[in-house]
């Protein structure tokens, strides 16, 4: 019985891992999709922005009074200019108004200060509450755009059926996802402990990274 259990308990364990390895590999793929596009997160965001925060696939649903919600992952810029490991995190809000249906959405948020992830402990921050996010500009580079300035604490896209889309994410609760980040990286890290490390050489963390770059 005790090596049956024994059994039991990798199994689930690999089975956790296998989940949170998944959303690494979504969330990549979602940053190459958005590249791919004509109309893209400009080079220069990514390069002065702190923090990026992916959601593949969340569900956006309404029947006068709409929700979301998706899973995805948070990563902070350190202070070598290299990225943090990533911190799972969820996204979570309702709406009023006249929409209808179901609609799944990758969405991407950029922030500028890397704090308002960091110090988000055992509460959740709120979009258009705690922080503001607005449309991000699109292009590959704004510096046709002299007069651009980046000015948002937040700027974020979306794509839905392989083209931008609008939506409001006012009143949408970002929070740690912390069952997620123990499955991943073990009963002692806090999402203060991996967003302060660059540490991790799985290879769904390392492709992440390695997207990043390319960006």
């Amino acid at each position: 019985m005790p090596l049956l259990m024994t059994f039991l308990l990798v199994f689930a364990s690999f089975k956790d891992e296998s989940k949170e390895t998944e959303r690494l590999h979504e969330a990549a793929n979602v940053l190459k999709e958005f590249d791919r596009m004509k109309e893209s997160i400009p080079h220069e965001l990514i390069s002065e922005y702190k923090g990026i925060v992916i959601i593949p696939s969340m569900i956006n649903a309404g029947l006068g009074i709409g929700g979301k919600r998706g899973k995805g992952i948070a990563i902070v810029k350190l202070d070598n200019g290299t990225w943090s490991d990533p911190v799972f995190v969820t996204l979570t809000g309702g709406s009023v108004g006249p929409q209808i249906g179901v609609q799944a959405v990758d969405l991407v948020m950029v922030f500028r200060h890397k704090g308002a992830l960091t110090k988000v402990k055992n509460g959740d921050v709120t979009i258009g509450g705690d922080i503001s996010a607005a449309a991000g500009p699109v292009g590959r580079s704004t510096s046709a755009n002299t007069d651009y300035e980046f000015k948002a604490e937040v700027y974020s896209y979306s794509r839905s059926r392989g083209l931008f889309a609008g939506i409001s994410l006012n009143g949408t609760s970002l929070a740690i996802d912390k069952a997620a980040n123990h499955a991943y990286y073990g009963d002692g890290m806090t999402a203060q402990d991996i967003f302060n490390d660059s540490k991790s050489t799985t290879m769904a963390v390392t492709n992440l990274k390695n997207t990043l770059a390319t960006l």
